[in-house]
């Protein structure tokens, strides 16, 4: 188990480089089993997260090459094997991922039921709509999930819920898949476009990228290929939060700003004060208010994973907020670890809580529950008085890349410990 130590209360400043987008390198790592061919991936974040995959790609039979530059080289010619033991799955949502691309590739799948975050419900439901309606036979028994298919025929899907995770299955089963699939209520945050550009320079077909409705035309093999993937924006938001709450100024870079405009749009009311010059946003000492209402949305609205730093920046406004995330029944209970550092929050239910700011926050010792929530801690420690100490500090390095030494070149006091 590791600890983040930090002694708060300083204003930080200094440039911030934002790494690739965690939620795009893992599908894009598990597309790579689709082609027999070489596919190379650059600005890879240098988190735990990648490692579990580049893990369970080599049990597949792929060679990973990982270089500290962020360059991944994966090479799946030879497929070894189509069962994922239970003690990796259990450690990553994200390997659900694999039950498209293996069916596609090997024509059958056997996995321990994905982990991940304990932040809420998340059933594999529509990932297995997706599967079926595509021709495979889903089986579950004795924490096993298993599929098997003799070839994927194109076809209309609507998914029964906009998940994120269920609609990259569902297009890198397509995009082998015979024939045309057109799906609807396709989600569209930016890792799944990261997805299809990916998926599109090895020759797939899809139309409609970004767009709730993708139409794939299934191509017989896919070629290998290079991309580098987007940055990640809820790292942006995520520092300038950093920033506002501490009242610290920081260039952040490198942007897209089209995977911003909710996120901007949400933080300017709050008071963060901002500018834009290109794919660099300089984040100012800010006068911070509260907002009536923040609540999270499928994509384009608010992000669901930028709440928990979100909660802290309004402990830090005038007023009072609600906030409000639909989509995980367990977002909000990390909340009392700001109760226990001074923050004035009443839980509503478990979907909504209310904010009210500003109050001063002092060093606590407090613990992880999730990669959100560990990384809102972090931001409530760095603006609090006194020392924090937050445990289980392994699950915030799952998401953000050396967070510790990035922190550090902003001036921040923190050191890791292992325990």
């Amino acid at each position: 188990m590791a600890i983040f130590e930090i002694e708060g209360g300083a204003p930080l400043s200094g440039k911030v480089k934002i790494a690739g987008n965690k939620n795009s390198v893992l599908p894009i790592m598990a597309a790579c089993l689709l082609t027999d061919e070489v596919c190379t991936i650059k600005n890879v974040p240098q988190i735990s997260d990648v490692d579990v995959m580049i893990t369970l790609l080599e049990i597949a039979g792929a060679q990973v090459k990982k270089q500290d530059t962020g360059i991944l080289e994966i090479n799946a010619a030879n497929i070894k094997s189509t069962d994922f033991p239970q003690e990796l799955t259990e450690k990553l949502r994200a390997a659900v991922l694999l039950l498209g691309p293996m069916i596609a590739r090997a024509g059958e799948v056997s996995m321990g039921y994905p982990g991940g975050d304990i932040i809420g419900r998340r059933p594999l439901e529509t990932h297995v709509q997706v599967l079926e309606t595509l021709g495979a036979k889903i089986t579950r028994a004795d924490d096993k999930l298993s599929a098997k298919a003799e070839k994927l025929k194109g076809t209309e899907i609507f998914l029964q819920e906009a998940s994120v995770t269920a609609t990259e299955n569902a297009i890198m089963a397509a995009v082998v898949a015979q024939g045309q699939t057109i799906i609807k209520r396709a989600a569209s945050e930016p890792h799944v476009v990261d997805l299809c550009r990916f998926l599109k320079v090895l020759g797939a077909k899809i139309d409609g990228v970004g767009s709730n409705v993708l139409t794939i035309d299934g191509v017989n093999k896919l070629s290998g290929g290079e991309y580098s993937i987007q940055p990640d924006h809820i790292e942006v938001g995520t520092f300038m939060i950093l920033a506002a709450v501490t009242g610290s100024e920081l260039e952040i870079a490198p942007i897209e700003k089209e995977d911003l405009n909710m996120i901007l749009l949400t933080l300017s009311k709050f008071g963060v004060n901002y500018d834009l010059d290109g794919n660099t946003l300089k984040v100012k000492k800010s006068d911070l208010n509260s907002v009536e209402k923040v609540v999270t949305d499928v994509w384009p609205g608010f992000p669901t994973d930028l709440m928990a730093p979100t909660i802290v920046l309004a402990t830090q406004s005038k007023g009072v907020t609600i906030l409000h995330d639909w989509m995980y029944e367990s977002r909000m209970f990390f909340v009392d670890k700001l109760l226990s550092m001074g923050a004035k929050v009443e839980i509503a239910d478990p979907h909504r809580v209310l904010v009210y700011g500003p109050k001063k926050l002092r060093g606590q010792k407090l613990d992880t529950p999730d990669i959100r929530a560990g990384i809102a801690l972090v931001i409530a420690a760095l603006s609090a008085g006194g020392t924090s100490q937050i445990a289980k500090a392994e699950l915030i390095e799952r998401g953000y890349e050396n967070i510790v030494e990035r922190l550090k070149e902003l001036g921040a006091n923190i050191k890791r410990i292992d325990d």
